[in-house]
């Protein structure tokens, strides 16, 4: 029988005695997406007790929490993190990197709080949770197989806008930090592929949820695989040729596009709604430009550029699509197969934004904005190298949907400038060395054709 309790905390006493050490540790997380602005204060929409917090062993305690931070637009909910925290009298060595602090005040007065995802014991607890299908106070947990026991737990350091647990090479949680009303993509659009019946994606085999918000979805893990991102580095390094590799990896996503579209609803794009697409991604440089000022001199260049998607005929379909592609989130099998991996869309978009249909040149794009990324880390720039994995990318796409995404130039160049704008904004906010790679594409796309 699991390790388990059902027990939900009264919040009164407990969020004022954790909020001292949640003004400290949650804006230096790598997911916290509210970096730059102050936080006011906490509201806990809910505190679950995983493993008890009064027994002599760790406590595990789920918590939704939502941080109030000034600045947000009226009307606007304050941003929901979930958090997995452990509680202990006594922290091990081997834990204290994942320490938080010491609770001052209040029920756990006295007691270590800490990051539970690093604590094997906890983070097998959360895994013996998904085994069995259920509630557990608020939260409600599904499984679509049985699934083995006793996987030993590890989680991953590459933290972006969520953490990931792997467990025994088998199977991997990717754990949402922050969440919202709603199906999250990467357990919606991954369980649609999977009854369509395409093999280009691993099917959720448990997740867990609170009301209509997705908190964590275990999928197959391929540990036989390389992601994307690190094959066309070491291709670049070795001074290799990628077109084999990025041909492939443009009818993989062909297929995955062909799947989506038989199986969740469809609608042709009409010239009304390219202008306001066009319209909208004029909007986004604004607001970009605010924040970035280097964007400042380009404004005309890139806003000429949505001027001319503004004028296409928009003929084409939108449907759901991944909304991130890049080399990152693709995986290779060792027999060359390509796997589309993290259908979560750009963190930094609302969920219903996340989850509207929209046109698949957005994924072309986004994959030829990453080969480009790709060959501008590598010294000196190989800009044949990015030309030619681009070029072939678009050709495996073509020869598997059946229609060459370079057919309408002005809206595959506006949806590439449209993602170049987002990566400028992200890497000022997130990693400011790497601001000239996507300035490097702001200034190309933004000259004259």
């Amino acid at each position: 029988m699991p390790e388990t309790a059902s027990t939900t905390r009264a919040p009164d006493a407990l969020l004022p005695s954790l909020a001292p050490l949640l003004h400290e540790w949650l804006p230096r997380q790598r997911w916290f997406a509210g970096k730059g602005r102050r936080v006011t204060g906490f509201t806990l929409d809910a505190a679950t007790e995983l493993l008890p917090l009064d027994g002599t062993g760790p406590g595990l305690l789920h918590l939704l929490v939502r941080v109030e931070q000034p600045g947000r637009p009226a009307g606007t909910p304050a941003d929901c993190y979930q958090l997995l925290l452990g509680v202990r009298t006594q922290l091990p060595p081997r834990l204290a990197p994942a320490l938080i602090g010491r609770i001052r005040q209040g029920p756990l007065a006295g007691r270590a709080v800490y990051e539970g995802l690093r604590d094997p014991r906890l983070a097998g607890l959360l895994y013996d949770r998904l085994r069995t299908p259920g509630r557990t106070g608020p939260l409600r947990f599904h499984a679509t197989t049985a699934l083995p026991p006793a996987l030993a737990p590890r989680m991953l350091d590459a933290e972006q806008s969520n953490s990931s647990l792997v467990y025994g090479d088998s199977f991997i949680l990717k754990i949402f930090r922050r969440v919202s009303p709603g199906a999250n993509p990467d357990l919606e659009l991954p369980l649609a592929l999977a009854g369509a019946g395409c093999s280009r994606v691993p099917a959720p085999v448990a997740w867990f949820e609170s009301g209509a918000a997705t908190l964590g979805v275990l999928q197959p893990y391929l540990r036989d695989s390389r992601d994307g991102w690190r094959l066309a580095l070491d291709a670049l390094a070795d001074g290799r040729d990628f077109t084999a590799e990025a041909r492939a990896l443009g009818r993989a996503t062909a297929e995955v596009h062909l799947a989506l579209a038989e199986a969740l609803p469809t609608r042709r794009l009409g010239r009304a709604e390219t202008e306001q697409l066009a319209a909208a991604m004029d909007r986004r440089l604004h607001a970009a430009a605010q924040a970035v000022p280097a964007l400042l001199p380009f404004v005309p260049g890139l806003r000429a550029v949505f001027a001319a998607a503004s004028g296409t005929t928009g003929d084409g379909v939108v449907q759901r699509i991944h909304g991130d592609l890049h080399l990152g989130q693709t995986l290779r099998g060792s027999d060359g197969g390509w796997a589309v991996i993290d259908f979560e869309g750009e963190p930094a978009k609302s969920l219903d934004e996340r989850r509207s249909p929209q046109h698949p040149v957005r994924d072309v794009a986004g994959m030829l904005r990453s080969f480009d990324y790709a060959a501008r880390t590598h010294r000196p720039w190989n800009a044949d190298w990015a030309a030619r994995s681009r070029a072939a990318y678009c050709t495996g796409y073509a020869e598997a949907a059946g229609e060459d995404p370079r057919t309408d130039p002005a809206l595959l160049r506006a949806y590439e400038t449209d993602k170049a704008v987002y990566e400028v904004v992200y890497e000022a906010r997130h990693r400011p060395d790497w601001l000239p790679v996507p300035m490097s594409a702001i200034k190309r796309l933004s000259a004259p054709q």
